[in-house]
């Protein structure tokens, strides 16, 4: 998998993994910053071995008050793993923590605390129970 800074015609990708109109994830990718991971697929539509992308989960995250927030990660949990490098990557060049707040149920929780992020709390109820992770570069993680 490659991951590569998010673009308006990941909108459509993007919206069908969140559940969300297209528009609005439009939105998301212009006023964050988003990343996504890729991998090579054979385009059955055309026929032939062409590769094109294949959105395999994407992370989008921003700065606010000196801290790195993800404001949303989706996708399969080796994807969402790596994806995760990206504001923790950002984060320890600027000297800023991370924080997230996850849902409950496992997937991106998992690959937030195999790269280093610890449960600091709960968080708001959104769709179920979530839990509150941060990452502190200065802490190791």
């Amino acid at each position: 998998m490659r991951v590569r800074d998010g673009v308006e015609a990941d909108a459509a990708a993007l919206a069908s993994m969140t559940g969300r109109p297209e528009g609005v994830v439009r939105d998301m990718i212009h006023d964050r910053s988003v990343r996504v991971g890729v991998t090579d697929r054979a385009d059955a539509d055309a026929g032939d071995d062409t590769a094109v992308d294949a959105v395999a989960g994407f992370v989008a995250f921003d700065v606010r008050d000196g801290v790195v927030h993800v404001t949303n990660v989706e996708g399969a949990p080796d994807p969402v793993e790596r994806l995760f490098d990206e504001p923790v990557g950002f984060a320890t060049r600027e000297g800023m923590t991370v924080e997230a707040v996850l849902p409950a149920d496992g997937t991106a929780a998992d690959a937030a605390e195999a790269v280093g992020f610890r449960a600091v709390g709960s968080g708001p109820r959104i769709d179920g129970a979530t839990t509150r992770y941060r990452f502190d570069p200065e802490e190791g993680g």
